[in-house]
């Protein structure tokens, strides 16, 4: 899987909140200022030679929508985050949250019950 841009990103975004839809309606759901018509087509047409989205065509018209989930593509990010910033390591992830004071000593306390639980349920 590919890393997205901002703009890409922003569309998939959108995509996945409306699950299907044409440029348009993309358009219609996006934050003000509003991008051109045109900038989110070629935005689209580059997420499908990604593999990110395909399309259903309608004569001209063609309405797209995802191909990778949106927990797919979060999955990936964390990954790379975690291999490209802190060896791979959860814990010096974490260990960077609760120096830099983004995390408290409970909310700390909830991420490893969370964690542990999530490792219980993945070695079943």
């Amino acid at each position: 899987m590919k890393e997205l841009t901002r703009a890409e990103e922003q569309v998939m975004q959108v995509l996945w909140s409306v699950e299907k839809g044409f440029v348009k309606d993309l358009l219609a759901k996006m934050d003000n200022p509003k991008p051109a018509y045109n900038t989110v087509s070629t935005i689209i047409r580059i997420l499908e030679k990604k593999g990110f989205v395909s399309h259903v065509a309608y004569g001209k018209s063609h309405e797209y929508y995802p191909l990778v989930s949106k927990d797919e593509y979060r999955r990936f990010s964390i990954e790379n985050l975690l291999s490209g910033y802190f060896g791979g390591s959860f814990v010096k992830l974490a260990s960077f949250f609760a120096k830099d004071g983004n995390l408290d000593a409970m909310e700390m306390e909830r991420l490893l019950v969370e964690v542990k639980s999530e490792v219980l349920e993945n070695d079943r």
